[in-house]
């Protein structure tokens, strides 16, 4: 372990993001390709103005900050001025840099800037471009940060490393944009609440595991579930949410923490609601009505070829599953790898093919990428087979960054991009296919014989009788042209809803519907134009006292 810093806990702590913007072109390493928004970045990019726009917040350095005793300073998505300024304002005794690894580049400017603007403060880099080899030869940093950054954090300022993790008050996200609408925050109301980090499952491409210790491996921030009920149990008081995002790589893998959780809910009375990851062969460990008695809102699952030899598809019949999942009305995200060493320009038609008919209601599609620090990079570089590409276009939403034995690098992108066209083609907008999962959902369970079950639908199906249906109508008669076949699938999910809902809604898909459809048409032109989103500046501090 490093010495601790002279000032212990009175020293005055910055802890930030890379500076943006992020999605264009530049030299410090931001790519128009690769924006600063999860969805519209991984998963809905092809759908234009039906795209999912968000952002979310750095939950990593916001946790270090809530579990230490130091003034702090957290900048989320800073300026370069932003940030600059910071550093000529205040006086820090250390500053903490937050990476992946294809911002090395931000990363190794904000260093600079640091010695220049601050040359008394001690730089700290961690993130997951701390994984990168080398990584101490290629910024100025005084120390490097692999892993567990919050019992780092304290032991470098003195504290308790073996003190309860206290948990912030995190939001799962902000600025939820949808057909050129811009959704308030307030009507989007979920916290989040980071259970653990690392996975035991270990796949060979993931970064995550491989930071948090590999295969086997995971960092329980609440191994119960009364410690989750509490922490709920305090943002439901305190922030008036009753969904929960949580971060957790497999959620459901730890079934007598989740059962423990469940029984806890049951005996309080909660009707929360959760999404989160999951892989098949955890989901199978439990019956539809566990699931649902549990609140699953959503999940994220991995749906990689059935050929790939992951554990996590160990058994299980993803088609089946994933049909039986949506008809009990939980939304799915479905994750696919493209570029797998057994795939061919033949095959992979036929692997995009599959993953597109689990109808999933979003779906990810990225390419094998050996990631610095993962097993499978570790592989492909003693085979010889990485290709010299830049760090900040290794992210697997490009092109491939190694020699694959029947797939070019430019083939690679062109599949890549036929994948995300092919779901929105034969799927429709993941919007819709939303509404359609939901509605399931309500239909079956809308008379559950538990409170709890019947108030979470009730819930959820709010939206079904005004924005939901006017969404609908919207993308009916967008599509109704361009893609017929999904329009009519639209209509006739409009047309259950308006039957189910009433006159109210059938009025409210008339009237609001062709604001949306000007908005999303607005929205594409706006699009077409190269215009993007951009995260707004957030400063959080925390114990501060000026001097």
């Amino acid at each position: 372990m490093n010495k601790i810093h002279p000032k212990g806990i009175r020293a005055r702590v910055l802890l930030s993001s890379v500076f943006g913007p992020y999605a264009r072109n530049d030299e410090f390493g931001s790519r128009a390709i690769n924006p600063m928004e999860l969805y519209h970045n991984q998963v809905t990019r092809a759908q234009g103005s039906f795209s999912v726009r968000r952002f979310h917040r750095s939950w990593g350095i916001l946790m270090i900050q809530e579990n230490i005793s130091a003034p702090c300073t957290v900048l989320d998505f800073p300026t370069r001025e932003a940030f600059a300024r910071e550093l000529r304002s205040h006086r820090y005794d250390v500053v903490g840099i937050s990476s992946i690894i294809v911002n090395i580049g931000k990363a190794r400017e904000m260093c600079r800037m640091v010695r220049e603007l601050s040359p008394e403060s001690t730089i700290v880099v961690g993130g997951h471009v701390a994984a990168v080899p080398g990584i101490e030869h290629m910024l100025d940093a005084d120390h490097i940060v692999k892993g567990d950054g919050i019992a780092w954090m304290r032991q470098y300022l003195g504290e308790d490393t073996a003190a309860p993790i206290r948990h912030p008050a995190l939001s799962s996200g902000f600025d939820l944009r949808v057909m050129g609408v811009k959704v308030p925050d307030r009507a989007d109301t979920s916290a989040t609440i980071i259970a653990s980090v690392g996975c035991p499952m270990g796949c060979n491409f993931c970064t995550t595991s491989a930071f948090f210790g590999g295969k086997g491996k995971i960092l329980n921030l609440y191994s119960t579930g009364e410690e989750l009920f509490r922490l709920m149990e305090e943002a439901e008081a305190s922030r008036n949410v009753r969904s929960f995002f949580i971060m957790d790589e497999n959620f459901l893998l730890q079934k007598r923490r989740a059962m423990e959780l469940l029984a806890l809910m049951k005996a309080a009375g909660k009707s929360w609601a959760f999404n989160i990851f999951s892989s098949a062969n955890a989901i199978r460990k439990y019956t539809y009505e566990e699931l649902v008695d549990l609140g699953i809102s959503s999940i994220w699952m991995g749906l990689e070829s059935a050929e790939s030899g992951y554990a996590k598809l160990d058994g299980a019949d993803t088609l089946q599953l994933t049909r039986e999942l949506r008809e009990h009305g939980i939304i799915l995200l479905g994750s696919t790898i493209l570029g797998l060493e057994h795939h061919t320009p033949q095959n992979i038609i036929q692997e995009i093919e599959r993953a597109v008919s689990h109808e999933t209601d979003l779906h990810q599609f990225m390419l094998y990428t050996p990631v610095p620090g993962t097993p499978l990079y570790r592989e492909m570089d003693e085979q010889g087979r990485l290709l010299d590409v830049d760090l900040a276009d290794i992210h697997g939403q490009d092109s491939f960054n190694f020699r694959h034995a029947a797939i070019s690098r430019d083939e690679s992108h062109e599949f890549l991009e036929s994948a995300f066209l092919r779901d929105f083609e034969r799927n429709g907008p993941s919007l819709f296919r939303i509404c359609r999962t939901t509605l399931q959902g309500w239909k079956r369970y809308k008379n559950h014989p538990d409170p709890r079950v019947r108030e979470r639908f009730h819930r959820e199906a709010k939206n079904l009788r005004h924005a939901y249906a006017a969404m609908l109508w919207a993308m009916e008669h967008r599509l109704s042209s361009a893609n017929r076949s999904v329009a009519m699938q639209i209509r006739a999910v409009r047309n259950e809803i308006e039957q189910e809902f009433g006159l109210l809604t059938a009025a409210a898909s008339r009237i609001l519907g062709p604001v949306l459809w000007w908005t999303s048409i607005r929205e594409d032109k706006r699009l077409a134009r190269g215009a993007g989103y951009e995260p707004r500046t957030i400063i959080d501090r925390r114990n501060w006292a000026e001097a």
